[in-house]
């Protein structure tokens, strides 16, 4: 197992909103470059392109708690939450940017967008998908809907591979950053149907050793 220190309770809840300010700091510093001219020529597209990329790598993370904790021992479960909510407004604001600022909020434009061009319809699609798992990542939600949640929160697979279409898609060509993206969403997604028999076979690993012995 890995060794991470643990820390203490008292610091969860200001470790979370930690979390939250760290998080937000590369949307804040793009739209810094945006204005001041330091994202080049097509500012506008540069600014939306970074902020799917986030959004991409914040599902990544969020994926990546329960792997961590079930192969590494890495018990981050209390981040899991922030960082789905981080994907969720990196996602909003990756179309915020494209619908106001890219089309000027000519809503016919984004219509014919979303019904013609793939990759802006998988895009949208996976932002309505993450509405319902933004507003039901409270406790509140969590005992009302029991079990419910759970099957509910399985969309971020979905919404992930989605995610990882729309990015080849926009790019057009799978180049070194984008493939390392892909293939880390594909990784996380294949771990899914592979959880229980790997668990089982590690819950098994100490009584092997024991009848050995």
């Amino acid at each position: 197992m890995v060794g991470i220190p643990t820390l203490p309770r008292r610091y969860h809840s200001a470790s979370i909103w930690a979390l939250y300010g760290i998080g937000l700091c590369p949307a804040v510093w793009y739209f810094y470059l945006a204005a001041t001219g330091g994202l080049g020529f097509n500012p506008v597209k540069e600014f939306e392109h970074l902020l799917g990329i986030w959004a991409l790598r914040f599902i990544i993370a969020t994926l990546a708690i329960t792997p961590l904790r079930d192969l590494l021992g890495v018990n981050w479960i209390r981040y899991r939450r922030a960082l789905g909510l981080l994907a969720f407004y990196y996602v909003l604001m990756h179309f915020t940017v494209y619908a106001l600022l890219d089309l000027r909020l000519d809503l016919g434009a984004v219509g014919g967008d979303i019904a013609k061009r793939p990759y802006i319809t998988i895009g949208f699609a996976c932002l309505l998908l993450l509405i319902p798992l933004a507003v039901t990542s409270n406790n509140w939600s969590i005992r009302k809907l029991q079990q419910g949640w759970n099957r509910l929160h399985k969309l971020i697979y979905l919404i992930a591979a989605g995610g990882a279409f729309h990015y080849v898609l926009a790019v057009k060509s799978v180049t070194f950053v984008p493939f390392i993206h892909v293939a880390l969403i594909a990784l996380l997604i294949a771990y899914r149907p592979l959880r229980r028999p790997i668990l089982s076979w590690k819950r098994g690993k100490p009584k092997m050793a024991q009848a050995t012995r």
